[in-house]
């Protein structure tokens, strides 16, 4: 897992993530997120986002990025809150991860308009902190850049 070691830790947002979509006011959001390893040949990840202003709950997801045994192709499998379930492919290159949806799922009740497409862009920037950009598409929307937060490490 050396290639996505840069990776691990709890990492809190540093300052306020952005949040964008045509079909949405534009908000801000913070977020903590936990990445650690166990010893299996994957990390576990968890994003937990508040409020900035109530702190109240709003998106979470979990999961796990796998690196394919001596290559540096990468899976992220992911659960979220609003019933989405996805997993996304695609390539870790130095302290860069892009990867983006491979197959998605929805709870039959999911709110409309669907998610069709994910995108994603992980990187540690020359400050020591992890950006995360999410871009997506929906049954309404061509792909946009939805989301993009720079994350401040706490603990290793």
């Amino acid at each position: 897992m050396e290639p996505l070691s840069w990776m691990l830790g709890t990492w809190l947002s540093d300052p306020p993530g952005d949040g964008t979509f045509p079909t949405v006011k534009p908000f801000e959001y913070l977020e903590e997120v936990h990445i650690s390893h166990v010893g299996q040949p994957m990390l576990n990840f968890s994003f937990n986002a508040f409020h900035p202003d109530t702190r109240k709950p709003m998106h979470r997801e979990c999961g796990f990025i796998r690196l394919k045994p001596d290559t540096n192709k990468v899976a992220f499998i992911s659960a979220q809150n609003t019933g989405l379930v996805e997993v996304e492919e695609g390539e870790v290159n130095g302290q860069e991860l892009s990867i983006a949806s491979h197959s998605i799922a929805r709870i039959s009740f999911a709110k409309k308009p669907h998610v069709e497409q994910i995108t994603r862009k992980f990187r540690l920037n020359s400050d020591g902190k992890l950006e995360q950009t999410v871009s997506m598409a929906t049954t309404t929307q061509p792909m946009t850049q939805h989301l993009h937060i720079t994350y401040k490490k706490v603990t290793p």
